[in-house]
């Protein structure tokens, strides 16, 4: 990737807020994306998390608002509260170091809506929230909807299911022909493509592949274990290791909820997130880890999406991605920002060829460990590690 973000398109004195963000080189997915979105074409792009697809989508939309107008321009939809959060805070990252800065509002549910008219009273240039609380200010006449001329979809695929596609669309219809749709998903299908088409026009499929690598700060490790045992196994190491703040990948919610109520019994600090949570038990569980007041954080793939944890020291992989990027996308939430991070995987039998696909992978050791009398062991050699 030899191009720049001025090469692109992008105007000066974002190129220069992005610089004094130490961002200087587009990624893959922002060298595709960039130029097509400014010209105002709809796009659905695909691309892996954490490769910028958030730039990619924020960079165009910033440099097409009008700072000296007082409509709001544009509406980011995200699945979640965390990540409309992420997003709002990238946006005002880039905003504050440039002399026009872009005024934006966090409008999500379940949170007091008198909070937020008072923000839209503030005239934000871009909106950015879940869409059930967005499309209910639309009908209330509280955002007005005609001014938009940016709808962003982030992580489509779970935006346009069946649980959230009626209000985006509805969402869509209640802004004019003329706007401009962009969509973003690191797992888009054809079904997603095909209902994308029916509320874009003629959009442009771009895909940017992108094998990311896992930060070398972490160390990885896996303790074999039959199925039935698992979450016995996780006790003992949750024991041994007495992570600073853990989080638990289990693949779905039921078995999330079992194993958090088994460890409760043996009075460890834990709480679950999954898929099936309501937006307000999830947002106090959340801010509860973030501040350190719950030690481990147990959590399915879906549960987990949108999730950027600082200080988060230990990862417990007890179900086995099939997808290296899901072990990737797993163990890379700890070693944020320069610190170091372990990775702890629980193997069965059935799942030890993922294991070594994994080194092969991502080129990584992976090594066998044993516990014993409460210490860990090399299998190999059984030096005590």
């Amino acid at each position: 990737m030899n191009k720049t973000f001025d090469k692109l398109g992008i105007d000066a004195k974002l190129v220069q807020a992005l610089s004094k963000l130490n961002i200087t080189s587009p990624t893959n997915i922002q060298e595709k994306v960039i130029p097509v979105a400014l010209e105002n074409k709809d796009v659905i792009g695909k691309s892996e998390t954490g490769t910028g697809k958030t730039l990619a989508y924020l960079l165009p939309t910033l440099q097409k608002i009008d700072t000296s107008s007082k409509d709001a321009q544009a509406i980011v939809l995200t699945p979640t509260h965390e990540l409309s959060i992420q997003v709002q805070r990238v946006i005002d990252s880039i905003s504050k170091n440039t002399s026009n800065p872009v005024r934006s509002a966090l409008i999500v549910g379940n949170v007091n809506i008198r909070r937020q008219l008072d923000r839209l009273k503030e005239k934000p240039h871009i909106i950015v929230g879940t869409s059930g609380r967005i499309l209910e200010l639309i009908n209330l006449r509280k955002i007005k909807a005609h001014t938009i001329k940016t709808i962003v979809i982030d992580e489509v695929d779970r935006l346009l299911d069946k649980y959230n596609i009626d209000n985006v669309k509805a969402i869509i219809k209640a802004t004019l022909r003329e706007r401009q749709i962009l969509a973003f998903s690191a797992t888009i299908n054809e079904d997603i493509i095909n209902i994308s088409k029916e509320i874009m026009q003629e959009p442009e499929f771009v895909e940017a592949q992108e094998k990311q690598q896992i930060p070398s700060k972490i160390s990885h490790m896996y303790f074999s274990s039959p199925k039935r045992e698992k979450i016995e196994v996780l006790r003992k190491l949750i024991r041994i290791f007495n992570p600073q703040k853990a989080i638990v990948f289990i693949n779905n919610s039921y078995d999330v909820e079992v194993a958090c109520e088994k460890l409760r019994y043996h009075k460890l600090n834990i709480a679950a997130i999954h898929g099936n949570f309501i937006k307000k038990d999830r947002k106090r569980v959340m801010e509860e880890f973030k501040k350190g007041n719950i030690q481990v954080l147990i959590a399915s793939d879906i549960g987990a999406r949108g999730l950027d944890i600082k200080g988060v020291t230990h990862i417990f992989n007890v179900d086995i991605p099939e997808d290296p990027n899901n072990y990737l996308h797993r163990v890379g939430r700890s070693a944020r920002a320069g610190e170091s991070g372990i990775a702890v995987s629980i193997v069965s039998n059935s799942e030890k060829s993922l294991i070594a696909r994994f080194e092969r992978y991502f080129n990584i050791k992976i090594a066998h460990k044993y516990m014993y009398m409460g210490k860990i062991f090399d299998v190999k050699n059984n030096n005590k590690k």
